[in-house]
């Protein structure tokens, strides 16, 4: 086997495995993550079979789950899957859109040994959030979340950011103080998968971006340590890119609802990379050994201009998925890095995203087969 990297394999460690239970959803957003097109729930890891993966991935040194999906409240063996994570000395978190978490299946979630629980949240009012979100939901996330405080559990709200909401960061703020909430997630859309698809929908212009960067520094000083805000911003505006994933293969591993393991969410993406299956192979070989994982790990990769910058074991090239999306390579540098000879081309696209106007319809959200794709990039 052939590392592609100058650090040993002991220094690969996966702090936090995200387990990705099921793909089914009862809500449409247009910055899903789910893949598209978007695979039925056949072929489902069982709960033996996730039982052994959690077990696996304690014993490979990982020290935290994220329960995940699509909507995880969905797999009724989640209380299950929460008390086999305890049981296996991980920290536990809940990724949920909080539809189906009622206070009776948060107290089970809680006895089972649920340390944190993670709340999307579309909007700080209804009418947007919904509408958002694709159906009811904003008033069930809100008792939901008044439902694990009143249980003591720990609680983030995240708030994809998007021109739907980009403007009323200050009450969305204001709406996490009210619920008493422990952290707050702020994170600019990245335009993979169904985001890439609504681009033109969901992608906010640079003054907006710059506008809500002066609310979040402001709150934090106001707040101080009574809330964590975790601001990301976006990439498509910047000059470097953002390290991927803290290093391809290097802290944290995917399990997807049929047991494929993968370095990142959306590396599924990526055209040529092929990904092990935990039914087929073990978790620690996966991590170790198989090739999807070694392709981008360490630095030894890298193309210029990465390979002698002086950066490249800060941001490790940038994003995959996002050179692959906008060069048709995955091996190139991210074309967000100015050094990149694909970031000119880049920009070029985002200005062209930001002349659609809000009623033209490239500009409406979808999440069903009917995609509009003329926004997409040509190969750069």
């Amino acid at each position: 086997m052939n590392h592609h990297s100058a650090s040993p394999p002991s220094a690969w460690r996966p702090f936090a495995v995200l387990a990705e239970l099921t793909y089914r959803c009862p809500l449409h957003c247009p910055y899903c993550s789910n893949p598209a097109p978007l695979p039925g729930p056949a072929g489902e890891l069982t709960t033996e079979e996730w039982r052994s993966v959690l077990h696996a991935a304690s014993e490979l040194g990982v020290l935290q789950v994220h329960f995940s999906g699509g909507e995880p409240l969905l797999r009724p063996d989640l209380d299950i899957l929460v008390w086999t994570a305890r049981e296996a000395g991980l920290y536990t978190n809940l990724l949920t859109s909080a539809l189906g978490l009622t206070p009776p299946r948060a107290e089970r979630l809680r006895a089972a040994g649920l340390d944190h629980v993670q709340i999307s949240i579309q909007a700080d009012e209804s009418e947007t959030a919904d509408a958002i979100a694709g159906t009811t939901a904003h008033s069930d996330k809100l008792r939901a979340a008044r439902a694990v405080r009143e249980l003591e559990l720990a609680l983030t709200l995240n708030v994809v950011l998007h021109r739907r909401n980009i403007g009323r960061v200050s009450q969305l703020i204001g709406l996490a103080e009210e619920l008493g909430a422990d952290r707050l997630e702020l994170a600019h859309t990245q335009l993979h998968g169904w985001a890439f698809r609504n681009a033109a929908a969901l992608l906010p212009s640079l003054a907006e971006v710059e506008a809500a960067s002066e609310v979040v520094a402001a709150a934090r000083e106001r707040l101080g340590d009574r809330l964590q805000i975790a601001y990301v911003l976006a990439d498509y505006y910047a000059d470097r890119p953002k390290p991927c994933m803290h290093g391809w293969g290097s802290r944290s591993l995917t399990v997807n609802p049929t047991g494929d393991v993968l370095p990142c969410p959306t590396a599924g993406e990526i055209p040529g990379l092929t990904f092990d299956n935990i039914r087929t192979r073990p978790l620690a070989w996966i991590w170790s050994e198989s090739e999807a994982f070694d392709r981008f790990r360490g630095t030894s990769w890298m193309p210029e201009p990465c390979r002698t910058c002086e950066r490249r074991e800060v941001d490790f090239g940038g994003c995959r998925c996002q050179a692959a999306l906008f060069t048709g390579d995955a091996a190139n540098t991210d074309p967000v890095c100015s050094l990149s000879p694909h970031h000119a081309a880049l920009r070029q696209w985002v200005a062209r995203v930001q002349e659609v106007r809000a009623d033209d319809p490239d500009a409406q959200p979808r999440t069903s087969s009917r995609i509009a794709l003329s926004l997409a990039p040509r190969l750069l």
